[in-house]
């Protein structure tokens, strides 16, 4: 059965055709913003003749971001890439990998998601030299590690995928009167919010809420952490 390579919010590596030197935004090494080590790097890799598919959750202007990056690893390497979109990734991606057709890569929105794959032994690990880059590169490396570290149907760890545009889609948001009828505390870490959250629950309070940002301020919401 063919398997997927994880890319937990994607394998910074590739997406869509032939793309050539006119196609880029900006001209290799010429934009000092940048830094040109990584795709001068990928020359070394000659894969003209090899086929590259990926499959994300990415459309209209998202889709267009990616593709505008992964032309540099076409342009570098050769490589002709074919990324294709679905608003209904989640379903469709399990589908395919019990048939047999998964792509090479696959975006996944959520862990969550790519873990219980995984476990079904759908996914290919990754070499574990890419999780000691991830750990040197990477603010808080061994975080992101972990998150995209997973079981496999024998239940040994293996690193799936690195984490790539990643986006705060959601923040935890309180009201300060309440809590300080209530008499909680505003937590200062990960524990101490779950520890709060479980007694919320216990007391049979609902004094957290999730919300938009904009809502949030509207509302007069402070943001916890």
């Amino acid at each position: 059965m063919k398997t997927s390579l994880l890319a937990s919010a994607i394998a910074v590596t590739l997406s869509t055709s032939v793309v050539f030197a006119a196609d880029l935004k900006f001209a290799p090494g010429e934009d000092a913003r940048f830094n040109w080590q990584s795709y001068e790097a990928l020359k070394s890799m000659d894969l003209k003749g090899e086929t590259v598919t990926i499959f994300g959750p990415w459309l209209t202007e998202d889709k267009e971001l990616v593709e505008s990056v992964i032309a540099y690893f076409e342009a570098a390497t050769g490589a002709k890439v074919n990324y294709s979109g679905s608003d209904s990734f989640e379903q469709q991606i399990a589908i395919d990998v019990q048939a047999g057709s998964a792509p090479n890569i696959a975006i996944f929105p959520q862990p969550g998601l790519a873990a219980d794959l995984a476990s079904k032994g759908f996914l290919t690990p990754l070499d574990p030299k890419m999780g000691e880059w991830v750990n040197d590169n990477y603010a808080a490396g061994s975080s992101w590690v972990d998150l995209g570290t997973f079981a496999d149907k024998d239940g040994e760890d293996h690193l799936y995928g690195f984490f790539y545009k990643v986006d705060l889609k959601s923040l935890v948001w309180y009201v300060p009167e309440n809590f300080e009828d209530v008499g909680y505390e505003v937590p200062q870490t990960m524990e101490e919010l779950k520890a709060l959250t479980e007694q919320i629950v216990e007391d049979g309070e609902t004094l957290g809420v999730s919300v938009s940002v904009r809502a949030a301020q509207r509302a007069g919401l402070q943001r916890i952490g």
